[in-house]
């Protein structure tokens, strides 16, 4: 339940009623009391009493008392003099209820005769005199049978009863209703008094004011339909009343006139149409009627019914002032507005009509039913006529009305759901010709069902795209032309979306669902994926702007109209752009308070969908749309020519190595992969590419195709193809640092990165093996790791700014390729080159602007091509000896692949759109130049994406297609001469050698193929046809992921194989096997917790999982998987393995649905499952002993949990409102007394190991007890939340003891600047000192601060955060005010911290991607890089040897050197 301000449409508080249904609320007459009643679950009639006094001033709404009762209750009234009395009527009784001391009774009025009667309404006498007690009033009661009781409200009894009856003569002058107790009586369903006269409504339509002896009726007002309340204003002159017709009327007595002031509809209101030239409005219902109203005086026009008819969809003619309508029974009618009437009546349909829709030049109108029937009528001439009808074409689904049609903007095309829900069909919309038909259910193939589509929308025509919702919560952005996916939009809304539109200006799209309506950006270009704004209770039917996109309509249980501000004048600079892309604005403005969804970076916890917290104000445009997140992975579009700039020359730039680290991995597998070490690096050189013209010659047309530039390409030549073969770098929203930071020597002390935990499955072909030198590298964010297979230890490659895309190998494994985007200043990709022997980058090569999709060696190692993305377009051939650029050419579609032959070094051929371009390089002198052979696949194969190739024996070329086919080629005549189903999803991998062929797909599957007949049937000429019976599918396996990369030895009996899931499987066909090489979490890691022995580790993430590793060998031990939840946080138990051995070993973890879950190590399964949390668990920890769990959710609750019993034993509400950042503990010496008599000290961790002893009466109790803090207890732990607040606690649990020990609150700066996303707060016991809390977050300064517990010392700035209005409730005032003890300036807000346990070392990560290591003692700071992304996780091992970073899903482990 809401309470709002009337005033000012501000929602002042919202509780819960208690009530599984609301019939009737009552305010007292200074509104510090409300009561209600309703039906609880079970059906029982509930009272129910609440304090609102303190709504106004902030504070909340207190349950005073509620009943539950037998009797039926059609009114509830508070008596006006006594906010503790209430009287209730309803069938067969009168009831009296007050309440005193917290309870809630009632007593019945004894009705006599009149008990069988059915009350309706009640109210008071009205005025006051100072004769009679306050109490000592009568009590006016109507009934259905038009029977009026007079109850003394203060003797409980019925002291007059009159029954009204209609007056004989209907249309006399004068009209005087009789009150004898004969005949029938009128049926009265409210009654009002004022102190001179009474109200009532009536069931026969009529508004009649009485005199309080009600002899005669002196006024009245006739309806059509019946009266349903009456209400007197304050002032005696004006009566109010509401109609069962969804009227809201006004008589004003003194001129005696009545005028209506508002109308609406009676039921769900289906559908709207918008009339732009008069600004009107048309809706149809369920109520039967057809309303049409001005958009700018918010008045209904016309109003128009049909009898046993529902009208179902409705279209304003786009240029006459006429409209169509569409009924249940399959009648279209068209009405004329100018003269009321109807003008046609078309009966081509049988059942509901699910889409109407003129065309944009009002020639053409299109109707559509839910028998799948599609009609075209000819609306040129005067009286419009049927010109086509088809049957059996639209989807016969009721679900895609009311806007089943869309036509384009251009009237040239009809779009429409159909013949099957799982496809979309575009039609010629002059003649129902079809065009093309798009099979919907096939374009998500990581979904376990067929997707159906459920809406469709055009786009404007100048962006040519048909945008459709799917019963997976997707909206899919297809090209009208080709009907290749686009973009996928996921997820829209948790249920599937009931409509969509897309603003004139092609800036904004609307959707609608879950009783929300959400507001994109349709250009997708920011970091917040949409708005939400909430106010409909009923599902929402349809949504769309008006044409001067100056307001949005929404219709459903009401008709909604929203400002729209969104609306810009001018178009924004790309430095507007940039600047409000970290704003978070709201574009839409209406009456109340809707509620604004959070960015998805903070609810990735959070469930999708409105926020229920009132907004207290307003919001205000922004100049530009709102951020949202780009789904695409463009940064920047090509307009450049690549043949006629010139490039700079380039800078010397250091290349960043780490030694070689001693982690061990999948020791089975790689004992047959061994590998070889490499050893040192050195300063790269690096190359910026001069462009080299190729040598002038006659070209064929193919060539000059291939070689049109992208100057002035419109933004269309650049979206995202419809393969999964192109990199798509993960969208980040941090920025590396651009300040320099002095990289530490190598023999420093300090950190060195030992291990990597983590594979790239983003990436495409970025994983390299050579099986005759053991050569085996991949990438891990924007490191490349090549590791000895052997031992497992890593050498790490540190040097590129951003995520590597791709790899490649030269063919003597001397040389390792990388690619990865541009760096912070660079305005191309960085290409490095690695020396593998010395460890060293030799190069940097910078030439493609977006991304580098694909990399290959020569054959005899002489050159290396390198291929750009989709964005890209452009393909340079280097010199692999000097890394000159020889060549580069621009293509004009996007290329998916590129190899070179093993037969002829000069011989390159690449993939596309429907063709293998074929490339024979010359050279003359110094000059180098490509011809160019393209070869489109048969017409048998269909338009398809070739999105893979490689080179087979003798003069064969295999080719993947988007559809799951495989093409076999013969380059010595440049020909397609056979074709085979080889899996059912896209074939994004192959690899061949001597008669074998493997294969792997998006459908997570890897096959072995026996193709020995295929250079049979090249060398016999076969044609392109397609065969089965000659390839032979030896063996597949599935894997958990879309095959990205893979490398085979030479008798293809063994590779490794790289998959989306972040996994290198290691396959062995001979023993079909598969085993897991490297893994890692698919998203984001949460959490890192050790062992109290330090022997293994375990890591949570979003994707779920809880993973348990290996410290000494860094190898996956268990893993537990949770489905449909993220777990955001976890805590390793503190008991010992020498107390509760191998069964005291448990993990908890939270998830995101609010539960806490025990997993067992040693059993390896999970043991318990708690429910304390509404919301995500957001922060963990075990008390010192291991038998509670304190667990903090994102709104700021604190929950005391028991792991042995899976009780809450207590919460705690002092940091609500905010989530909890972290939970941190630590424990107190507990010692007996007197000393010298036990002469023992023990921690308290031992002490439930004594409680028999203690019981017994063996060992006196401990006595744990913080002197210095003067409380008891021995654990002591904080809380820390999101809005830079820190509560300490003294806990004893073993006597349920909790105190609060501190509270701290930091302000932030008061400045408009907020970084984004805002800083944690982040706090911690010193290990070094325990009454020491050490904390950082978002401040005034950038900093760790330092604060003293028994001193209670605090910053002078800090003193204003202990007042009343900051701090917790329950908080106390820290008495001593001082200074912080230490301050440490950081460089930006910290995003992670951690203190080492063996030393006074502090690391810190930043969202700048940068990973600080500070040494409290030597005053010491060193930088260190190698993550690409926000150091999101530092966790430091229990002995401080080791320091665990965690950036998205990748974790590095670094070793803690020499003083450190």
């Amino acid at each position: 339940m809401r309470l709002w301000d009337f005033a000012t449409a501000e929602c002042l508080s919202i509780f819960k009623t208690g009530m599984h249904a609301v019939s009737c609320l009552s305010f007292s007459y200074n509104g510090n009391i409300l009561c209600g009643t309703g039906k609880d679950q079970h059906g029982k009639t509930m009272v129910v009493v609440w304090n609102t006094a303190r709504v106004t001033r902030g504070g909340e709404v207190e349950l005073l008392a509620k009943a539950h009762t037998d009797v039926d209750i059609q009114t509830l009234k508070i008596a006006f003099f006594d906010d503790t009395r209430m009287v209730s009527c309803g069938r067969d009784n009168v009831r009296l209820w007050r309440v005193r001391s917290g309870a809630l009774r009632s007593c019945p009025v004894n009705l006599g005769e009149y008990r069988s009667l059915e009350f309706t309404d009640l109210d008071f006498e009205a005025g006051h005199s100072t004769e009679r007690e306050p109490e000592d009033r009568t009590l006016f009661v109507c009934s259905r049978s038009g029977h009026v009781l007079e109850i003394d409200y203060k003797n409980v009894a019925v002291r007059n009863a009159r029954r009204l009856l209609p007056s004989d003569l209907r249309h006399s002058h004068r009209r005087e209703k009789q009150t004898f107790s004969s005949g029938s009586g009128i049926a009265l369903n409210s009654i009002c008094l004022s102190s001179s006269f009474c109200a009532t409504a009536s069931e026969d339509g009529y508004l009649r004011l009485w005199p309080l002896d009600f002899s005669e009726v002196f006024l009245e007002a006739e309806h059509d339909n019946p009266v349903t309340s009456v209400s007197i204003g304050p002032d005696n002159l004006k009566v109010l009343c509401t109609t069962a017709s969804g009227t809201v009327g006004c008589l004003d007595i003194q001129s005696r006139d009545y005028s209506t002031i508002m109308r609406s509809h009676r039921d769900s209101v289906l559908a709207f149409s918008v009339e732009g030239l008069q600004q009107e409005l048309a809706t149809v219902s369920q109520d039967d009627t057809i309303r049409i109203w001005n958009l700018e005086t918010m008045q209904q026009l016309y109003e128009f019914s049909a009898s046993e008819e529902t009208p179902c969809a409705v279209a304003f003619h786009p240029l006459r002032p006429i409209f169509a309508c569409g009924f249940d029974t399959g009648m279209v009618r068209t009405v004329s507005l100018a003269a009321s009437k109807l003008l046609e009546e078309h009966k081509q349909h049988r059942g509901s009509i699910t889409g109407l829709v003129y065309s944009p030049d009002g020639n053409s109108m299109y109707s559509a039913c839910s028998h799948g029937t599609l009609a075209l009528y000819n609306c040129a001439i005067q009286k419009s006529h049927i010109v086509r009808v088809l049957a059996n074409v639209v989807s016969q689904d009721a679900e895609h009305g009311p806007d089943a049609l869309s036509v384009s903007a251009n009237g040239r095309l009809l779009a429409f759901v159909g013949p099957s829900k799982h496809v979309v069909t575009l039609m010629d919309a002059h003649s129902l010709d079809e065009l093309l038909r798009i099979d919907v259910s096939i374009l998500d193939l990581e979904s376990p069902s067929l997707d159906a589509a459920v809406r469709l929308r055009f786009a404007p025509s100048s962006l040519g795209h048909l945008l459709v919702t799917t019963s997976s919560q997707k909206i899919l952005v297809l090209d009208v032309k080709s009907g290749r996916l686009i973009r996928v939009v996921s997820p829209v809304h948790k249920q599937s979306c009931s409509s969509l539109a897309l603003s004139p200006d092609s800036r904004y799209l609307l959707t609608a669902g879950d009783r929300v309506i959400k507001v994109w950006d349709y250009g997708m270009r920011f970091d917040v994926s949409s708005q939400v704004f909430i106010g409909h209770s009923e599902p929402v039917r349809q949504v769309g702007f008006t044409p001067d996109q100056r307001q949005v309509i929404s219709v459903g249980d009401a008709i909604f109209l929203w400002d729209f501000l969104g609306v810009s004048t001018k178009e924004p600079s790309k430095e507007e752009l940039r600047r409000s892309s970290r704003i978070h604005s709201s574009i839409i403005e209406t009456v109340g308070s809707p509620g604004v969804e959070a960015s998805p970076e903070e609810v990735q916890a959070v469930s999708p969908g409105a926020n229920d917290t009132p907004r207290k104000r307003v919001p205000q445009p922004t100049v530009i749309s709102p951020p949202c997140l780009d789904l695409s992975s463009i940064q920047r579009m090509v307009h450049e020519n690549t043949f006629s700039e010139s490039e700079e020359e380039g800078k010397e730039e250091a290349c960043l190595n780490g030694d070689m680290g001693g982690a061990v991995g999948g020791a089975e597998a790689r004992a047959r992969l061994a590998a070889e070490e490499a050893t040192r690096s050195e300063e790269p050189e690096v190359v910026k590419a001069a462009v080299v013209q190729p040598a002038s010659r006659p070209r064929d047309p193919a060539e000059d195709e291939c070689r049109k530039e992208a100057k002035g390409t419109e933004p269309g030549n650049s979206i995202r193809p419809d393969c999964y073969r192109h990199f798509a770098p993960r969208f980040k929203t941090s920025v590396p640092s651009s300040k320099p930071f002095p990289l530490p020597p190598d023999d420093a002390e300090g950190l060195t990165l030992k291990a990597a935990i983590g594979y790239n499955g983003n990436g495409r072909g970025n994983m390299v093996w050579n099986p005759d030198t053991g050569l085996f590298a991949y990438s891990c964010g924007c490191l490349v790791i090549v590791e000895d297979l052997h031992s497992g230890s890593q050498q790490h490659w540190l040097g590129h700014p951003e995520e590597i895309s791709t790899l490649a190998v030269s063919h003597d494994a001397q040389v390792v390729a990388s690619a990865s985007g541009c760096g912070l200043g660079d305005s191309r990709c960085q290409i490095r080159v690695w020396d593998v022997p010395s460890r060293a980058c030799r190069k940097v090569l910078f030439h493609h602007e977006t991304q580098v999709q694909a990399m290959a060696y020569s054959r005899d190692d002489r050159f290396l091509i390198t291929l750009g993305d989709y964005a890209d377009r452009v393909m340079a051939l280097w010199n692999a000896h000097t890394y000159e650029l020889m060549t580069s050419t621009r293509f004009s579609e996007p290329v998916h692949e590129v190899a070179f032959s093993p037969l002829l070094a000069g011989r390159l051929a690449c993939v596309g759109k429907g063709a293998v371009t074929f490339w024979l390089m010359e050279q003359q002198g110094m000059d180098t130049s490509l011809k160019v052979h393209r070869v489109p696949v048969p017409e048998a194969v269909g338009p398809v994406e070739l999105t893979s190739l490689c080179y087979g024996a003798g003069c064969l070329l295999y080719s993947g297609t988007s559809s799951g086919q495989i093409c076999a080629w013969d380059t010595e005549s440049d020909r397609c001469f056979m074709t085979w189903e080889a899996d059912e999803g896209e074939i994004g991998v192959l690899q061949s050698h001597g008669n074998r062929l493997v294969s792997g797909s998006n459908a997570k599957r890897i096959r072995l193929w026996s193709v020995a007949a295929v250079q049979e049937l090249r060398v016999r000429g076969s044609g392109a046809r397609r065969v089965s019976s000659s390839v032979l599918l030896e063996q597949e396996m599935t894997l958990d992921g879309t095959v990205v990369s893979a490398t085979f030895d030479d008798c293809m009996d063994m590779g490794i194989v790289g998959t989306t899931a972040g996994t290198l499987w290691y396959i062995n066909w001979a023993e079909n096997t598969s085993i897991r090489l490297i893994s890692g979490h698919k998203n984001k890691v949460s959490e890192v917790a050790f062992s109290p022995d330090e022997s293994h580790c375990a890591t949570c993430g979003e994707d779920g999982s809880v993973r348990v590793w290996s410290l000494a060998s860094m190898e996956l031990v268990v893993q537990f998987q949770v489905l449909n939840q993220s777990c955001l946080c976890l805590s390793w138990s503190p008991v010992p393995v020498s107390l509760g051995g191998a069964e005291g070993q448990h993990i908890v973890a939270g998830y995101s649905d609010g539960t806490l879950r025990v997993f067992s190590v040693s059993r390896t399964e999970m043991e318990l499952k708690m429910h304390p949390h509404s919301v995500a668990v957001t922060a963990l920890g075990y008390s010192a002993d291991g038998e509670i769990i304190l667990s903090g959710d994102k709104e700021g609750l604190v929950a005391v949990s028991s792991p042995r019993t899976g009780m809450t034993i207590r919460l705690l509400a002092d940091h609500r409102s905010s989530p909890i950042n972290v939970i941190d503990g630590t424990r107190k010496q507990v010692t007996w007394p007197p000393p010298r008599q036990w002469g023992v000290s023990v921690s308290f961790t031992p002490v439930r190991a004594l409680l028999a002893d203690f019981a017994c009466g063996v060992i006196p109790p401990p006595r744990a007890r913080h002197a210095e803090f003067g409380v008891e207890g021995s654990d002591l732990w904080l809380a820390a939340s999101a809005d830079r607040r820190v509560s300490i606690w003294v806990s004893d649990w073993m006597k349920d003891k909790c105190e609060l020990l501190d509270w701290l609150s930091f302000p932030a700066p008061a400045g408009p600047e907020v970084p984004h996303p805002v800083p944690p707060s982040l706090a911690a016991f010193c290990p070094w000192d325990k009454s020491t809390v050490v904390y950082s977050g978002f401040g005034l300064q950038k900093e760790i601060l330092f604060y003293s517990l028994p001193q209670k010392q605090v910053p002078l700035p800090f003193l204003d955060s202990f007042s009343e209005s900051s701090r917790s409730p329950s908080a106390t005032v820290p008495s001593k005010p001082g200074f912080v003890i230490e301050k440490i300036p950081l460089p930006y807000f910290a995003t992670s911290l951690s203190l080492s346990p063996a030393a006074c070392v502090i690391a810190v990560g930043f969202n700048e991607r940068l990973l600080r290591l500070i040494d409290r003692r030597a005053k010491t700071e060193r930088d260190h890089r190698g993550h690409d992304d926000t150091v999101s996780l530092c966790r430091f091992t229990p002995s401080g040897h080791r320091l665990f970073t965690a950036s998205y899903n990748e974790i590095l482990v670094w070793e803690v050197r020499n003083g450190c």
